[in-house]
């Protein structure tokens, strides 16, 4: 398997490159060069295999040439051998053909350990093999950033530093990255937005010096390792409930786009999809791209859910890409044109062929609390307020008749205790193995909202091993 840029200016790399190079040098982002195919009767044979087994299955075609079969294997059941639920991604019945799929059984709580779990092992196994040492620089808005931290913490070949927006995290997303002390791991808390500090991380890596001194890697979802990960539970999932003899709609509040994108590549393999609807709160640009055909950036609006608190949807380029008809000059024309003018405006024929796929819906936070109302009374399941958007957007987009809804929730709602508390009137517990992380100290260092001092930062970090 091969993979290309999007802006069509890279080298053709393989898997293990992509994975270490995160970004490519064009600062475009990696993309299979062929989607695998699944067929009816192949996804068919995966009723009744384990959530590994899945994984295996749909992952193999991607690392193909890079990982022997049983080398993914291993890393695979070590991965999931963690979770909390022995069905790792299970599933529940919210009404008529509408379920919730809980992603929230990993170490971190949240949907980003079923793929950074994974990452993490990935990192040092092909770094071993190489005999390198990476420093991955993240960005989060939340969830990435613990789990990024859990997968590498103590990890011999690699250093990560990862950038969260000062004050825009719950306390117990913040807490569960600076509580980490290990000395491979660094906590930056900017003085800005989530999206100012994706814009230095990619910026960083666009300065090639800097990347190749430092061997910069990226562990969020701008890395293809990341996206082909969360593709298996979309399989999962859809097998479980009648694939591919049933189409689905899946509703997946998003704000960087790589979760539902996941989903995309699900469909691109064959997996029937009906339909793919975009949850989003008041940072609503990707509802408005949906609504118009054109990204318009808007300042960032804090929301009880964070995570989303995004204008700068850094995978929707991959599905531009897909509907440009994998034209990477057209790509960076657009792109450039965003960052230039804060406006991307997709041309009529494209914006048309992707409607008829994604449609997005918004929630205010009081609109949120409303629906976690709701759903803790009507069903008993209490969602914390991404997933609440999630499933409040599924259920306004989903036609039962023609299709099977499956609603993402993507955090615990002990993540979010205050929201959840606020329109419940219950106080989530967290589970066992973090109960005691409101006691455990923390270490950060605040930073201002300037590229080179974060640049200065990564460099003196790194050195520390390199002298």
């Amino acid at each position: 398997m091969k993979y290309v840029s999007t802006r069509g200016n890279a080298p053709v790399l393989s898997f293990d490159d992509v994975l270490l190079a995160g970004l490519a040098r064009d600062g475009g982002l990696y993309v299979p060069q062929s989607w695998p195919q699944f067929s009816a009767d192949q996804i068919r044979a995966m009723r009744g295999l384990s959530y590994h087994e899945i994984a295996i299955e749909v992952m193999a075609p991607f690392v193909e040439g890079c990982l022997t079969r049983a080398e993914l294997t291993e890393l695979v059941v070590d991965t999931y051998a963690r979770f909390t639920h022995p069905a790792v991604a299970p599933l529940k019945q919210l009404g008529r053909n509408q379920w919730v799929l809980e992603l929230f059984h990993g170490p971190t709580i949240a949907f980003k350990d079923y793929a950074l779990q994974l990452v993490g092992r990935l990192f040092d196994h092909v770094l071993k093999k190489r005999g390198q040492r990476v420093t991955i620089v993240g960005a989060t808005s939340g969830d990435t950033g613990s789990a990024a931290i859990e997968a590498c913490r103590d990890r011999d070949a690699i250093d990560i530093v990862i950038l969260h927006p000062q004050g825009r995290t719950s306390e117990v997303q913040r807490r569960q990255m600076t509580s980490v002390l290990s000395a491979n791991v660094r906590n930056l808390a900017v003085q800005g937005t989530f999206d100012d500090c994706q814009d230095m991380v990619k910026t960083l890596f666009n300065d090639h010096d800097f990347r190749d001194t430092y061997n910069l890697s990226a562990v969020n979802s701008i890395n293809w390792a990341r996206v082909m990960a969360q593709i298996v539970y979309y399989f999962a999932s859809a097998v479980a409930l009648g694939a591919p003899d049933v189409a689905m709609t899946f509703s997946v509040p998003t704000g960087n786009f790589g979760n539902v994108f996941a989903g995309f590549c699900a469909r691109q393999m064959g997996l029937p999809v009906e339909k793919f609807i975009v949850g989003s709160n008041s940072n609503d640009i990707l509802t408005r791209f949906f609504e118009t055909g054109s990204m318009t950036a808007d300042g960032v609006v804090p929301t009880l859910s964070p995570s989303m608190d995004i204008q700068v949807s850094s995978n929707f380029e991959r599905l531009v890409f897909h509907y440009l008809g994998n034209d990477g000059m057209a790509v960076g024309r657009l792109m450039d044109e965003f960052r230039a003018t804060g406006r991307m405006d997709m041309p009529q024929g494209a914006y048309g062929a992707m409607r008829e796929m994604f449609e997005g819906h918004r929630y205010s936070d009081e609109e949120t609390l409303a629906v976690m109302k709701v759903m803790r009374a009507q069903t008993g399941e209490m969602l914390d307020p991404h997933s609440a958007i999630g499933v409040a957007a599924g259920i306004k987009g989903h036609s039962y008749k023609s299709s099977t809804l499956i609603a993402l929730a993507t955090a615990h709602p002990a993540k979010f205790p205050d929201a959840v508390e606020k329109a419940t009137g219950f106080r989530p517990p967290l589970p066992e193995h973090m109960a005691d992380l409101f006691e455990r100290p923390e270490r950060f260092d605040v930073i201002a909202n300037d590229l080179n001092s974060v640049r200065d930062y990564v460099a003196t970090f790194a050195e520390r091993v390199r002298t």
